[in-house]
């Protein structure tokens, strides 16, 4: 075992919270990325992930965790033996109207929706209470401690980032393709030197940016 996988949970260790709440039915996993940056959209991923042990997929943990190649590889068999798998993304307009909270809310609902199996229990990460048709749990840091919320989390992840690599080709003064819409330092100071484009969250970067009778104007 290497270094840096010892302490780390194997796939039938994080099956435990799925296996604990079966009702004959799977269990589906819900995550969500992209809360907290200033553009682009916040994306909801809903897994619904075989019992089998044979066809667990080690490694899966939450995606924050993972480098980039790994995230894409395990993605990848993710989306391979996932029973079902569903993507729901919630424009930064959205966010802007209803507020961050909400539109996650909304996206993890649409994505459980969306799922074309039959689902027992619903898991989701952290604290989120969804208005769904099925029993749900949440669980606190579940991105790490369930394997169906840290295959949402994957999933969702590399959807996300590959999204906003090609706004990055649409938008390539922001540096989207580095950091993907976070207010680092780079994104911030092109945001001062060039304004906002149209995926940026206005009601995130109003500490930069107003609105006026004349349009946005830089704050200084």
């Amino acid at each position: 075992m290497r270094d840096k996988d010892k302490g780390r949970q194997s796939a039938a260790e994080k099956f435990a919270f799925e296996r604990l709440l079966a009702r004959g039915l799977p269990t589906a996993g819900v995550d969500e990325v992209g809360r907290g940056p200033l553009a682009g959209p916040v994306v909801c991923a809903a897994v619904v992930m075989p019992a089998e042990e044979a066809l667990l997929i080690e490694g899966v943990d939450d995606s924050k965790k993972l480098s980039p190649k790994r995230r894409e590889a395990l993605e990848k068999l993710i989306r391979e033996r996932a029973l079902a798998c569903t993507v729901y993304e919630v424009s930064e307009k959205v966010i802007d109207e209803i507020n961050i909270l909400q539109a996650t809310r909304l996206g993890m609902r649409e994505a459980v929706l969306a799922l074309d199996t039959a689902v027992g229990t619903v898991l989701t990460d952290g604290n989120m209470t969804l208005d769904i048709p099925f029993p749900q749990r949440s669980v606190v840091h579940g991105d790490a401690l369930s394997y169906s919320i840290g295959a949402a989390s994957i999933v969702a992840k590399v959807y996300r980032d590959a999204l906003m690599d090609r706004y990055a080709e649409l938008y390539p003064q922001y540096g989207f393709e580095r950091n993907k819409g976070y207010g680092t330092a780079e994104h911030i100071e092109a945001i001062r030197e060039y304004g906002l484009c149209p995926i940026h969250r206005r009601t995130f970067t109003k500490k930069l940016w107003e609105k006026g009778e004349s349009g946005w104007r830089k704050n200084t």
